[in-house]
């Protein structure tokens, strides 16, 4: 994944760069939200899959999650504009 330094050498002389988020921390109950959806429906799924899929599966969404809590991984909401905008740039939250 880039860095900070790396996307914005990658974009300073093209855009101007609105808002800047971090949603790592979203992230982190997302992919839990998913693991909790996919291990509570496993009995319907087990016979497709297998579990060699579910053990992949798992330590992959608790693996990712546990980064993002860790804060070894993060997640950028990046709003970029070609010239700005006009007035500002009203984020949503």
């Amino acid at each position: 994944m880039p860095s900070i330094a790396q996307i914005g050498a990658a974009v300073e002389k093209s855009f101007v760069m609105e808002d800047w988020h971090l949603i790592g921390p979203d992230y982190d109950r997302t992919l839990m939200a998913w693991f909790e959806n996919f291990d509570s429906g496993w009995d319907r799924l087990k016979a497709k899959y297998g579990e060699r899929f579910y053990r992949l599966w798992k330590y992959y969404l608790l693996y990712c999650a546990g980064s993002f809590r860790a804060r070894h991984v993060q997640l950028w909401q990046i709003v970029f504009s070609k010239h700005g905008v006009p007035g500002g740039y009203e984020p949503v939250r």
